[in-house]
Parts: C-alpha cells; sequence; structure tokens
C-alpha cells in the first residue's frame, strides 16, 4: 500500500513539473467576473479560489494585478482559481469598498472564507503561491517558533510519522513556495513543520548554521520507539527546490539498507535512479548480524549521499577476492563495480564523498600486493623471527576453516550447549603465533571431526575485541575448553597439533576419573579405559585413599581440576583400597603409576598433602625415565633445573646402547641429571645444537653431558669407549673430580633476536571513544604467549570463570569496524600481512 502511494505522489510531482513548464495565455488562467453576485452564485463546494475586487480600471497600470495574474497559472496546478471580480461603481459592500479595492485578495474554499491577504505579502508570485497554500494547508503545516514547541510536536510523532522541519529566513520567498508545494504532494505521508525563527534553527543544530540560507531536516520518528530517544535529522545538503526536496524524500523513504541475493550488476535501486551511487558490503552467514549492523551504521553516515545494500557472499558466487569487503557501483553506465579492501567505515564515507577516492585505494593495494611479493622474495633470509617468517612464507595456503565454528557475540553464549564440550580457540587474525597455531588447530578439526560431543570454534579478537574482554582473554592465542555447568579450563601447553589434541582428547573424561570397584581399578592399570582415553599412550596414574585420608584425597582432586587435559588420572577410595595398594608394597594415600600400557606398575608413597606439593609431584613422576628430547616436551626437562646426559643420534638408538642408557637412568645417580637423547632425524634443530657446540658437527652417536644452568660448559664422552653403564659412571666420576676438559663452553649472554619485538600497543592507534561501536570494546592486549611458556610448568591448565557482564547497549549499537569478511581491521594502521584464508 505504502509502495501504491509512493508511485502516486511519484507521479503527482511529475505531472506538477511539467504542467509548470507548458506556456499558458492569461486568458486560459484567470478567470474574470462581471460583478460579486456572479462570483459568489458560482462558487462550489470544495472549489477553492483567489478572488480579488477591482474597479474598471487598466490592469497594465497595476504591479499588483500583473503578478496575481503570473500567478494563476502556478496556482491552476494545484486546483485553486484566481479570480478578477469587477467591482461596480455603485457596489460599497464588504468587499468592493474603499477600504478593500486593491488592498486585499481573499481566499475561499467554496462559500467560506479561508483568509484574506494584504497586496503587500503578494509582492511576487513566489509570495503568492507559498501564502496560498501555507493558508490553505492550515492543518498539515504547522508553524513553530520555539524549542519547546518543535520537541512537542517531535514527540508527538515517535513511532507514528516523520517529520520533515524547513527553516526559511522569511515568508514568500522561493525557498518558502518550494516547502509549501512538497507539502501540498507529500503532507499525508510526512508531517511538515515551519519556521522562520533563527534561534530555533541554532537550538536544534550540532554545527553553527547560516541563518541567511534555508534548511531542511528529514526527522526520522517513526523509528523511534524510545519516547526518551531523539529523533535522528538527515539534513538537506541541495538548495530548498521542490525538485531537491521530492528528490531528498524519496531517498529518505528508500529502505536504509538493502539486502542483496543475486548479481549485483543486475540490482537496481533508487539511488542509481537518482544518479547516486550504491555501496555493497560483502557479508556472510557467520557474521550476518554484526555485518548487518555495520551496513546500518554506513546507511546513517552517507543517508541521502549514497544508497547501502548488504551482498552476501553464501548467495551469490562472486568471482572477486575473498578479501574484498566493499563494493561499490556508480549510476554511470558502462562502468563496473568496482570491488575494494576498506579497513574502517571512515573509508567508506570518505569513499562516497570523494570520487577520486577508489582509484586512489586501488593503487594502494597494488602497492601493498608489490611489496607483498617483494618482501616474500627477498627479505625471508633477514626475518628475525621464524614464527612471523614461517606464516609469511605460507601464507597463501588455504586452510579447512569450515571444519571450524566461527563464533560471534550474536552466537557465542547460545552456540557453547550445543557440545558436552566446546573448544574455543580466542586469536588475532594478524598475529604471527595466532596464526601458526590456527594452522595446528585446523589439523585437529580434521582429526577430530565427527567425535560426538566435542565443537571446535574460534573467536577472532580483532573483530571482537568486546567479546573477549568479557571472557576475560588478555593474550593471544589462547584456547578454552567450555563444558555446561563447569568452569572454563585454559589451556596451557605446546601449540602442535598432537598436544592440542591430547588436551581435548584428555579433557573430556573427569580428572581425576573416580573409579567405583576394584575391578575397574585394576583395569585401569592394565590399560582399559574408555573410550576417549583409549588413543592416549602415555603414562596413568591411579591415587589410592582410605577413608582417613581426606586431605589427600582432596588435594588430590584439586590437582587433578589443574591437571586436566594433560594428565591421565584415576581416583580410588573405597574400603578396600588399602588391599589394593598393598598389592604394589604401599600404604593409602598412594600413587600407582602404570607404564608401557600396564606392564609395569610403580607405587609410591604419597608424603606431602599440599596441593602444589602433589601437582610438582605428579609431573615429575610421569616424566620419562629416559626420554626423547623434542621441541615440545624439551620445556618440560628444562625446569628440573639439572644438567642434561644426552645422547645424540641420526636415528633411533640401539638396543644395546638403549639398554645401557636405561640402566644408567634407573640408577642412583639419575636424581642427579638427566638422561636423555634426541633422533636428528626427527629434530633436525638438533644439528644447529651440535654445530654450535663444536665448529663441525661430530661423528653420531655422541654422548654429551650439557650443564645450561651452570657454566654452560659441554663435555664429550670419549668415543673409543663403547657407549656402557660401567664406562659412562666412570667417565663422569672423572667430571666430578676435574680431570676431564670440556669441549666447548657456552656463553652467558642471553639468547635475544637480533632485532627488537613489535610493539603492537603502541603501534596501534588508540580508539576515538565517542566512535566506538561498542562501549567496553577495548581490549587489553598482552604480548604474544611463546608456544613453550607456562606459568607454573609445561601443561598447567589455568581454570577461570569468564564474566558474562554484557549490556543492551553493547549488543544493539552499530559497529565501525567492517566485520563480515578479512582483513576487519577496526580504524587502526596497518599492522601486518593480509591471509586470505581469514
Amino acid at each position: 500500500m505504502s509502495a501504491q502511494k509512493d508511485r502516486w505522489v511519484s507521479s503527482l510531482v511529475f505531472l506538477l513539473f511539467c504542467a509548470c513548464s507548458i506556456p499558458r495565455s492569461r486568458s486560459a488562467s484567470l478567470q474574470q467576473e462581471p460583478s460579486p453576485q456572479h462570483y459568489f452564485s458560482g462558487l462550489e463546494a470544495g472549489k477553492t479560489s483567489l478572488a480579488f475586487f477591482t474597479p474598471s480600471v487598466s490592469l497594465g497600470t497595476q504591479p499588483f494585478l500583473e503578478q496575481i495574474e503570473n500567478s494563476a497559472e502556478a496556482l491552476q496546478d494545484y486546483g485553486i482559481s484566481v479570480v478578477k471580480v469587477n467591482c461596480p461603481k455603485e457596489d460599497v459592500s464588504r468587499y468592493c469598498g474603499k477600504e478593500n479595492a486593491l488592498r486585499k485578495a481573499f481566499l475561499f474554499r467554496g462559500h467560506r472564507l479561508i483568509r484574506e491577504f494584504p497586496t503587500d505579502a503578494l509582492f511576487g508570485v513566489n509570495s503568492i503561491v507559498a501564502n496560498v497554500l501555507f493558508a490553505l494547508l492550515f492543518n498539515e503545516v504547522k508553524y513553530v517558533e520555539t524549542l519547546a514547541d518543535f520537541e512537542n510536536v517531535e514527540n508527538v510523532l515517535k513511532g507514528k510519522s516523520n517529520m520533515v522541519f524547513a527553516y526559511v529566513p522569511a515568508t514568500g520567498t522561493a525557498e518558502h513556495r518550494a516547502v509549501m508545494e512538497a507539502a501540498f504532494v507529500y503532507g499525508t505521508i510526512h508531517q511538515f513543520v515551519l519556521t522562520t525563527e533563527a534561534a530555533l534553527l541554532k537550538a536544534i543544530s550540532h554545527d553553527d548554521p547560516n541563518v541567511s540560507s534555508a534548511w531542511l531536516l528529514f526527522c526520522h520518528c517513526q523509528r523511534v520507539t524510545d519516547p526518551g530517544q531523539p529523533c535522528r535529522r538527515t539534513a538537506l545538503a541541495q538548495p530548498l527546490t521542490l525538485l531537491n526536496i521530492h528528490r531528498h524524500l524519496k531517498l529518505m523513504g528508500a529502505p536504509l539498507v538493502t539486502e542483496v541475493a543475486e548479481d549485483p550488476e543486475k540490482i537496481s535501486t533508487v539511488h542509481l535512479q537518482l544518479g547516486l551511487p550504491l555501496v555493497f558490503i560483502l557479508s556472510q552467514k557467520e557474521t550476518y548480524e554484526a555485518d548487518r549492523r555495520t551496513a546500518e551504521f554506513v546507511a546513517w553516515q552517507i543517508l541521502g549521499k549514497a544508497g547501502v545494500a548488504l551482498l552476501s557472499r553464501d548467495l551469490v558466487h562472486l568471482n572477486v577476492l575473498h578479501r574484498s569487503n566493499v563494493a561499490l557501483k556508480t549510476p554511470d553506465e558502462g562502468m563496473p563495480i568496482q570491488y575494494l579492501v576498506l579497513e574502517d567505515t571512515d573509508e567508506v564515507i570518505t569513499l562516497v564523498e570523494d570520487k577520486n577516492k577508489v582509484k586512489q585505494i586501488q593503487e594502494d593495494e597494488q602497492e601493498e600486493e608489490e611489496d607483498e611479493d617483494e618482501k616474500e622474495n627477498n627479505n625471508q633470509d633477514i626475518q628475525d623471527d621464524q614464527v612471523v617468517e614461517a606464516v609469511s612464507r605460507d601464507k597463501k595456503r588455504e586452510l579447512p576453516l569450515d571444519q571450524i565454528l566461527v563464533l560471534t557475540e550474536e552466537n557465542f553464549h547460545s552456540s557453547l550447549p550445543e557440545a558436552a564440550q566446546t573448544i574455543v580457540l580466542f586469536y588475532a587474525s594478524w598475529e604471527a603465533v595466532s596464526l601458526a597455531v590456527l594452522r595446528s588447530y585446523c589439523e585437529v578439526a580434521s582429526h577430530l571431526k565427527g567425535t560426538p560431543g566435542v565443537l571446535l570454534s574460534r573467536v577472532n579478537c580483532w573483530d571482537w575485541p568486546g567479546l573477549c574482554s568479557q571472557e576475560n582473554v588478555t593474550q593471544f592465542p589462547t584456547i578454552r575448553i567450555y563444558k555446561e555447568g563447569q568452569q572454563s579450563v585454559t589451556y596451557g601447553g605446546m601449540w602442535g597439533a598432537e598436544e592440542l589434541r591430547s588436551f581435548i582428547l584428555l579433557s573430556q573424561v573427569s580428572c581425576p576419573l573416580k573409579l567405583a570397584t576394584m575391578d575397574e581399578a585394576e583395569g585401569y592399570l592394565r590399560g582399559e579405559f574408555p573410550s576417549e582415553l583409549s588413543s592416549h599412550h602415555h603414562t596413568s596414574l591411579l591415587g589410592v585413599f582410605s577413608t582417613a585420608t581426606s586431605e589427600a584425597r582432596e588435594a588430590f582432586e584439586e590437582a587433578g581440576n589443574i591437571l586436566s587435559g594433560h594428565v591421565r588420572m584415576g581416583m580410588y577410595f573405597e574400603d578396600d583400597a588399602l588391599a589394593l595398594s598393598q598389592k604394589y608394597s604401599v600404604s593409602p594415600p598412594a600413587l600407582l603409576l602404570a607404564r608401557s600400557g600396564g606392564r609395569s606398575v610403580e607405587g609410591i608413597t604419597l608424603s606431602k598433602h599440599s596441593v602444589q606439593d602433589m601437582v610438582q609431584m605428579i609431573r615429575y613422576e610421569l616424566l620419562d625415565i629416559f626420554p626423547e628430547i623434542t621441541v615440545p616436551n624439551l620445556p618440560r626437562y628444562l625446569q628440573l633445573g639439572k644438567p642434561f646426559l644426552i645422547l645424540f643420534s641420526a636415528g633411533d638408538i640401539s638396543q644395546v646402547e638403549s639398554k645401557e642408557m636405561l640402566k644408567l637412568a634407573k640408577g642412583r645417580p639419575h636424581q642427579q641429571f638427566v638422561a636423555c637423547w634426541l633422533n636428528l632425524k626427527k629434530t633436525p634443530v638438533g644439528h644447529g645444537i651440535l654445530r654450535t657446540y663444536f665448529s663441525t658437527t661430530p661423528s653420531l652417536p655422541v654422548l654429551l653431558w650439557v650443564n645450561l644452568h651452570a657454566g654452560g660448559q659441554v663435555f664429550k664422552f670419549p668415543s673409543e669407549q663403547p657407549i656402557t653403564e660401567m664406562n659412562i659412571l666412570s667417565w663422569l666420576e672423572k667430571l666430578q673430580a676435574g680431570l676431564e676438559i670440556p669441549s666447548s663452553t657456552l656463553s652467558d649472554e642471553d639468547w635475544k633476536p637480533p632485532l627488537p619485538a613489535y610493539d603492537f600497543l603502541q603501534m596501534m592507534e588508540h580508539p576515538v571513544p565517542e566512535l566506538s561501536p561498542h562501549p567496553g570494546d577495548t581490549l587489553a592486549q598482552h604480548p604474544p604467549k611463546s608456544p613453550g611458556e607456562d606459568t607454573a610448568g609445561g601443561d598447567t591448565a589455568t581454570r577461570e570463570e569468564p564474566s558474562r557482564e554484557s549490556t543492551t547497549e553493547e549488543v544493539g549499537s552499530p559497529g565501525r569496524d567492517l566485520r563480515g569478511t578479512a582483513p576487519r581491521l577496526a580504524a587502526r594502521d596497518k599492522q601486518g600481512k593480509r591471509h586470505s584464508e581469514l
């Protein structure tokens, strides 16, 4: 119905323009009546006429009569006839008396007098048409003088209708006429309000307006739902003419944002029809709500200057760069749509206001791509950060991100209960470690695809800083596991795919797992686990407690909470716990360690009952006796602070060497050092370690004593001697006696990167508070956590209670950053490589 009315209004305005442009003779517009009696007898109900009464004089000598006669053509377009009534000499009635002759004009509707005008107020065609329509539209156009009058009208209209507010410096001008003519057409759709008070215009304007010029504001009161909320106002930027007013009202009546589900080349909106550009915000399903708010925010900023459409990538196949997030369609025929990469909404506004901006952006993008290619080809050898180098070198590799659910402010809390265990990766799309971890995370998603009760998801904190702030995420990357009714668990281990997968699988079951019967406990020690733990091949640990050891049992349970996801722990505290522990020569409270799939079980009495001591003890006892050193597990052994007795091998060590080293590690001296080995084929970084120790790589295998924590001396076991327990012990005695000369000594200087680290907080532009899309969206960022960095150890899992505070304003306010496509950087300087897969 509204669309039909809109078309009817447009047609009427078009006809009015056409009618105004058709030349007509004076006789066709001006009617003449021989006497007042004849004029009044011919009046019809509902018909409007402007009459002036004059004696029989020459019209050519009267300027007023000329203007009245000229206005007849314009007034006739509005159904108002202009009538010249001749007054006989003997007529001295009200209208033909001397005091009225040629001094007043009278506006009638039927026989009812609406208003009389002094002739000095009708000084031209514009003043005549403006004043006549103003009198005729007395109920449709309200005149206000004060701010209180204006606000009263505005409050009445809120939630009901829109308002067209016009300021004209004086009545009777061309601008006054244009407003009245527009009100004649649109008065049934919008409430028109007129003023000539300059003080009122200043009171409702944010800037200092030029009161010598006419102004028109469209007040969007119909959208207002809260009486205390002001109506948005959009000013007419062009001169106040009837054509410009009609154009402005057409734009104000168009949808704020048009949703597009077809080829944008085929789209035509009222903006394009009126010669304005159309801006497309490229969206995707996961971030639709945020993209919708962003599109609405942009639409309000450029309302009247351009249109805004929301284009879904999921519904329309676009053969453009995936990182493009904005498209511009101009009304010029034959001009292709320009697809651009913009960083914030300010650039969209500039794009509309500055026609040269499109060319500049495209040139900048081309230069940036050329710079990236040049850096990729020429500068990889001087990259000081190996993580950044790896990410940059492999940036074009497509990642299977479709297996990972994208979480936003809209779906975060509703998605958590969808699975028994929801894993969330909080990352920043510009940060190298985050991107490296994202690759491992994708590998984990591929391995765990179809695993019941497990949902892998991700949150880009660069797009959703408010959400990450609510969840107390203060460093990137962060991985958390959410379970309904429980506190979230934060992952604190290494970032490799295998470590992440193990953490997720172990987190599926309680830690510690409570066993109800002796058979269950013994089956647990033999390696009979729940299906979730069956793929975890590390040492299993069982705590055995009697009813009298409640303090130790509670500490063990709390230790299990801390180590959840990293350790396979069980607990048995039934009446026959004593009988179970005595099988392994210990008494409750005790730990039973099942190594090698339950082939050997070791019993350890718990002498310390504090949580911290128990966590430390469990970590230590779970270390392998003769471990193979790898990049992921090296931090665990370095934390012991002991010298390394390490055997470097070109592959797997022989059974003889393994047997001898294992005997040595199990002996009494093993408490004093870490006996271990390193496979150079599996851990090629060992070659670099050996080159640091020696000028050339020695023949393999080679056994070394390295004390990184005291002196940094490196001793080499004599290569001519076979590697046996007795030979090694004899050699170690000589070392302690100071009879051996070190092969090399490591520098005591700190190992630092050749270049200082980037201070991202210093590089980032501080957001302007009044323009921030979400009041709480300032995320406190900390330096990225290195893959091996832990708080209390290599696999500490800390638990935090996420903050759930969220205000309505945060959820509903429009965003300024361009979310929905990558990259989406919110009004900040460019800081890193763009990654198309994000």
